[in-house]
């Protein structure tokens, strides 16, 4: 069995597709509504993915997040993960492979996080979900914009048909855009004050693996300042819940208003660095 790759090759195999798909790619990002994305496919050499998938920590040995909101089992502790794990989300640090997005994307002053500040992995199963939702606008320390997320999906198989999709929500809510969590696909999706995103509902006795990574900015999408906490709404026809998450969105943006100490940074423990 050949070697597996390290966060090095890793990211030099990312870095390079990327400025492979560089012109089309830019094309399709700055057209893309309703907000701005391009989906890379083919981002790791099959067999590199499948290392990948085959060492994702057992979903009951992650944090369990589970309300109206969400239901999905998140980690970030790279130290107990198996070294591709690890090296899979660094990989998305790397200057190499932020510079690529850079030129993918045309955003100026991208900065990866190395404090891997909402990042991590994430493992989704049968009646998981995440429902429509803003991200923090900003950073751990409150500093930098949210300017891209970047998900790469590395679940051998995944069929549309089995839910997880990543759904683009426009701000009437009418009819998403659904990217379906295909495996060694790679989604970059700018982050902004209208940029709402859902996964829809898993249907299947199966899990859906992500890798997903933050890259932020000194100015805000679209020029104008603004600053808000994760932000949560119901999906269209689902009555009470929209009422309640609507609320929820309402009492936890003023709360961060009036009491900015409660936006703590979250922080996070990285793997150890690896030749």
């Amino acid at each position: 069995m050949s070697a597996l790759p390290d966060r090095a090759a890793l990211a030099a195999a990312i870095a390079a597709r990327l400025e492979r798909e560089r012109d089309a790619a830019a094309a399709v990002f700055a057209a893309a509504r309703p907000t701005r994305y391009v989906v890379v496919d083919d981002v790791l050499p099959p067999a590199w993915t499948a290392a990948a998938a085959a060492a994702f920590p057992a979903p009951e040995t992650l944090l369990l997040r589970s309300s109206l909101r969400e239901r999905k089992r998140v980690g970030v502790d790279l130290e107990r993960y198996a070294p591709i794990v690890g090296d899979l989300v660094l990989a998305f640090q790397e200057p190499s492979v932020v510079a690529a997005v850079q030129a993918i994307t045309g955003r100026a002053g991208l900065e990866a996080d190395p404090t891997l500040y909402a990042s991590g992995i994430s493992v989704m199963g049968r009646d998981d979900f995440l429902e429509p939702h803003l991200d923090n606008s900003h950073d751990g320390d409150q500093r930098r914009y949210r300017a891209l997320n970047l998900l790469f999906y590395v679940a051998p198989g995944w069929q549309s048909e089995w839910g997880g999709n990543l759904e683009l929500w426009p701000p009437d809510f009418r009819q998403p855009v659904v990217i379906p969590a295909t495996c060694n696909r790679l989604v970059i999706m700018e982050t902004g004050p209208q940029s709402w995103h859902s996964v829809d509902c898993v249907r299947v006795d199966r899990a859906r693996l992500c890798v997903s990574n933050y890259y932020f900015a000194p100015t805000p999408t679209g020029g104008a300042a603004y600053r808000h906490v994760t932000t949560f709404a119901g999906r269209p026809g689902t009555g009470w819940r929209r009422v309640v998450l609507g609320a929820d969105a309402w009492l936890r943006n003023t709360a961060g208003r009036l009491f900015p100490a409660l936006v703590r940074r979250t922080r996070h423990r990285r793997a150890a660095e690896r030749a």
